[in-house]
């Protein structure tokens, strides 16, 4: 019997899946994504304050992108935007009232960069842990120009993302009126949820691999990057559907009730930061199993002496050996 125990222990401990959290636990991943939260949890307010300040006018003259915009935020960050029962940390009247003139609005820019720039900056260090690679040697103002431009693109695709959803409803109320289907309907209604999480779905996948290969700066097998960044969109999406129930539960003990919102936003933050990390550990573990490594994307080429004559030829070698 014990013989039998230790046998089905071993072969449960060979599953991928068991790899990849043991991997996981081993290179302080829960630890690395705590502080992942937090940092994420001080930029949020701040992007959000900025980013209604500098577009607020142009979405308030756009009532079909502005509850796109709207809808994304609260599916992307549940808790974030106030909901008709008074659940949420900020009131959506107020922030479409900022305006990016004024001190205010200067500090919370320098604010928004400060905490967007170092998130990205950690979650290299944490990627780059679990893929045991040393810290990146590029010259520290470029990976800061580096890391700015990532803030710019995610800010980019939450715009892009929005305006995504916005095109997909009026693509498929075309299709639904053209082969007669009101948009109405149950199956109406059931087709454009499943595109919705389609798109979701899509997007954050190439969120995913984009940050990977870029935070990473290295060489990584296409199929290997798209199984971990598709597990992880599959993972970002069950937690998006459970969101509103993730985030309302923390404050369901009277003694939190205070700052239930706060808390339960710190909560969300951690478990996107721990799918992050997880994902990267998968590609991790995947890489190994298929005898492959990810190898630096910038080479040196050095010279090395012809064996047949005094000239010299040029090889690259990589860096990563």
């Amino acid at each position: 019997m014990r013989k039998a125990a230790r046998m089905a222990v071993a072969k449960i401990m060979t599953l991928r899946p068991v790899r990849v959290f043991t991997q996981y636990s081993a290179k302080n991943g829960p630890i690395l994504a705590s502080g992942l939260s937090l940092v994420a949890l001080y930029s949020v307010f701040a992007a959000l304050y900025v980013g209604f300040a500098v577009l607020g006018l142009s979405l308030e003259s756009n009532p079909g992108l502005k509850n796109a915009v709207v809808n994304t935020l609260s599916t992307s960050i549940p808790g974030l935007i106030r909901d008709a029962n008074g659940f949420g940390a900020i009131d959506l009247t107020a922030l479409f009232a900022s305006r990016v003139l004024g001190w205010s609005s200067i500090i919370a820019a320098v604010a928004l960069l400060v905490t967007a720039v170092s998130w990205f900056g950690s979650t290299r260090s944490a990627v780059r842990a679990v893929f045991d690679l040393p810290p990146d040697p590029t010259f520290f103002l470029l990976l800061k120009l580096r890391d700015l431009a990532l803030v710019v693109a995610f800010a980019t695709l939450t715009i892009l993302s929005a305006a995504i959803s916005v095109l997909s409803t009026s693509a498929l109320d075309l299709v639904f009126d053209l082969v007669g289907v009101g948009y109405m309907t149950t199956l109406a209604a059931g087709i454009a949820h499943a595109v919705g999480l389609l798109s979701a779905l899509a997007i954050d996948t190439v969120v995913l691999a984009g940050l990977f290969r870029v935070l990473l700066a290295v060489r990584i097998p296409w199929r290997r990057l798209a199984t971990g960044s598709l597990l992880g969109g599959l993972a970002l999406g069950i937690l998006k559907v459970l969101g509103a129930m993730i985030v309302r539960g923390a404050g369901q003990n009277p003694l939190l009730a205070s700052f239930a919102v706060i808390l339960g936003l710190l909560i969300w933050f951690g478990l996107i930061c721990q799918v992050i990390l997880v994902a990267a550990t998968w590609i991790s573990v995947d890489l190994a199993d298929h005898g492959q490594t990810a190898s630096l994307t910038r080479k040196l080429t050095v010279v090395i002496p012809s064996e047949r004559h005094q000239g010299s030829r040029r090889q690259p070698v990589d860096r990563s050996k």
